[in-house]
């Protein structure tokens, strides 16, 4: 998460203005009719016209924000959700709080109270057994509250099993724990650059006897890390050297997701079951040149557009709260810290690979979103920090839950790739003249370089044209024939024509598929 490198004034400037739906408009200065134009169009009868609303996302998801306690500081960087229902806040100053009552409808009526404190920078929170398990910057500790008074008094180190320097950007991330009982780790490299100390750059777990077992080179400057629904475990990685876009990207065993640098630790006694290192990629090329080239290679599955879907993608979580959290059951729901936002990504399996795609969801948060976590009634707890990095979110850190209202947007569900085009559901029935109008879509594709330098232009952009659309019969999806697919390529779908029956149009007409693999049917 090489956010201080990113936040430069200029640069946070470029961001908010580079994005789509961004806040600032340009301003053009109107001159005043002549005086007897004005006198009659006051003096003509007045239409009445027909109210209409346009449809906003506070009308189907509210933000509502915690009040921490007077004087303070609740820069979030970590959330769990305790068996008590109690919300556990790990913060980058090393303190833990409790949060009672977290699920009232004012939140003003929750309570904070200071679990722990005297650790360093925490980024990942797990409970199991009575004991909360803390992924800080040197180490995953455990504590616990023996006597019941609501403060933690016993503490141990778990592991330690990566090098660290005092280096700045020397973040570790740490994971819930999986079906197996690990807890994963993605370790940021130093300065964001080098692997110059041991296992940076590196993903790995922590099993019950407290060894940190390296398993995928090629990290970079993780922000958060988590499973789908099915326990797959993957991790937020940031633009940079070898990434010319923020990414989600799984974390296979033995494979290699990026970044070369991290090969020099394989010959490590804990890395060398993993073999040889892969090849080293070619600077200048695209990713998926060098993912034929390097079989230990796996690409990332969803690409974040840099400006147009955030800057720096961060935590992440997958909802399984059974349809409380609104129609997107089993989806990913990934924070970004620049934006202050939160987007929606949907995952399949293609050529025994996942890729999939991203959609805007919801702004507005008041600071700068790293961790964020499913509570018990399906709503989803914000922790936010904008400390020595910037954010939209303009409040130095903020501790906040999304809440569903029980109204359904009309938004693009799902999108799944096909041989010849794409096929995406919608989570209302659609209109069938505009959904089946090609004039009602566009798509574009475009990719970044694979580069050693830090980050990439848009290049290789094409329009792709969309032939034939077949909207299904009971309005729920549609089939869009395409002829120019690139694999390798983001196709960014726009559907600004697409209405509901009842004449509603998307609250989000802009979806990105990383294809980086075809279906051959």
């Amino acid at each position: 998460m090489t956010f201080a490198l990113r936040f430069s004034l200029l640069g946070l400037l470029i961001g908010l203005l580079a994005t789509s739906g961004t806040v600032f408009s340009q301003v053009k200065k109107t001159e005043e009719p002549p005086k007897e134009t004005k006198k009659k169009a006051e003096e003509a009868p007045k239409e009445k016209k027909a109210e209409s609303k346009a449809a906003k996302e506070d009308d189907y998801y509210k933000i509502l924000r915690y009040q921490p306690p007077m004087n303070e500081v609740l820069d979030a960087g970590a959330l769990e959700i305790m068996p008590d229902g109690k919300v556990a806040v790990g913060t980058r100053r090393g303190e833990i709080w409790m949060i009672d009552n977290a699920y009232a409808d004012d939140p003003n009526e929750a309570k904070f109270t200071r679990f722990a404190h005297g650790m360093h920078e925490i980024l990942g929170l797990a409970q199991k057994d009575g004991w909360l398990y803390v992924t800080q910057r040197p180490d995953v500790s455990r504590i616990k509250d023996t006597n019941n008074d609501g403060k933690a008094d016993v503490f141990e180190v778990v592991t330690d099993g990566w090098e660290i320097n005092g280096d700045y950007h020397e973040y570790a991330f740490g994971s819930r724990f999986d079906k197996d009982g690990n807890i994963w780790i993605v370790l940021c490299l130093t300065g964001s650059f080098n692997s110059n100390n041991k296992f940076r750059g590196w993903g790995g777990k922590v099993g019950a006897d407290g060894k940190f077992i390296p398993t995928t080179s090629g990290v970079r400057s993780p922000g958060g890390i988590g499973f789908d629904a099915e326990g797959n475990v993957f991790y937020s990685d940031n633009q940079g050297p070898w990434n010319g876009t923020c990414s989600l990207k799984y974390l296979p065993v033995g494979g290699f997701v990026g970044h070369p640098d991290s090969f020099r630790w394989y010959k490590e006694k804990e890395a060398k079951y993993l073999g040889e290192p892969p090849a080293v990629p070619k600077s200048g090329s695209r990713i998926m040149t060098e993912a034929k080239k390097i079989p230990q290679f796996y690409p990332p599955p969803v690409m974040f557009p840099y400006g147009r879907m955030g800057n720096s993608t961060s935590g992440f979580d997958v909802d399984l709260s059974g349809g409380k959290f609104g129609p997107f059951n089993k989806q990913l729901f990934v924070a970004d810290q620049s934006h202050s936002t939160i987007m929606r990504v949907y995952m399949e399996k293609v050529k025994d690979h996942w890729q999939g795609v991203c959609f805007p969801f919801r702004s507005g948060f008041g600071s700068g979103n790293v961790p964020v976590r499913f509570g018990k009634d399906g709503s989803l707890i914000v922790g936010g920090t904008n400390r020595g990095w910037g954010s939209r979110g303009n409040q130095p850190f903020a501790v906040e839950r999304l809440a569903w209202t029980g109204k359904t947007p009309f938004e693009i569900h799902e999108m799944r790739a096909k041989s010849d085009g794409f096929e995406i559901t919608f989570t209302k029935p659609v209109d069938v003249k505009t959904a089946g109008n090609i004039d009602s879509y566009s798509m574009n594709t475009f990719c970044y370089i694979y580069q050693a330098s830090y980050g990439s232009p848009v290049v290789d952009e094409t329009k792709a044209k969309i032939t034939k659309v077949e909207v299904a019969k009971d309005g729920k999806s549609a089939r869009l024939f395409i002829d120019g697919l690139v694999e390798g390529n983001i196709h960014e779908l726009r559907a600004e024509g697409v209405r509901t029956i009842e004449g509603e149009s998307l609250l989000h007409p802009q979806a990105f598929y990383t294809l980086n693999y075809i279906p051959a049917k």
